[in-house]
């Protein structure tokens, strides 16, 4: 079996930036396990999967484009302070869901002053060069209701 559109699929994978810093990986816990075509992971890890089997090992470079995306930096908003709880201390590095024009979004706190929070919805690897050491453990098929919802179902899932 290949990966392909709708197939179950699990992989180990180390990423890094482009100076080699890894930034996330599966070693030491559970491998990844996503629903390939529901766009579980970024677009050009997921089209580099494509047609691998088990026990195939990849290395895959993925643009900012086909990855987390570029910065906008239109993405970057000073809002003002009464906006969040009085009560509550608002740090750099927070993030938070924010109802905006294009749905739920989320943003990082990267400025905080007594006026204003300076919020920047941009995901924090926006124009990175992404660096995937990936093998490929095990593909099966989708059960109808992964296909329906659009990702894998683990025991406790109730969704």
């Amino acid at each position: 079996m290949t990966i392909s559109h709708h197939k179950v699929v699990t992989i180990d994978y180390t990423l890094k930036n482009a100076q080699g810093d890894v930034l996330d990986s599966s070693e030491g816990q559970e491998p990844l396990v996503y629903l390939q075509g529901a766009e579980n992971i970024v677009a050009g890890l997921e089209r580099e999967l494509e047609g691998k089997s088990v026990g195939d090992a990849l290395n895959a470079v993925v643009s900012p484009e086909d990855g987390y995306g570029v910065r906008n930096e239109e993405m970057v908003a000073a809002v003002p302070r009464e906006m969040f709880e009085s009560d509550m201390d608002i740090e750099v590095g927070m993030s938070f869901q924010a109802e905006t024009d294009q749905g739920v979004q989320v943003v990082n706190i990267v400025a905080v002053n007594d006026e204003e929070v300076t919020v920047d919805g941009n995901h924090p690897l926006a124009d990175e060069v992404l660096h995937f050491d990936v093998t490929v453990r095990a593909i099966r098929e989708a059960t109808a209701e992964e296909l329906e919802h659009g990702h894998v179902h683990s025991a406790g899932c109730d969704h």
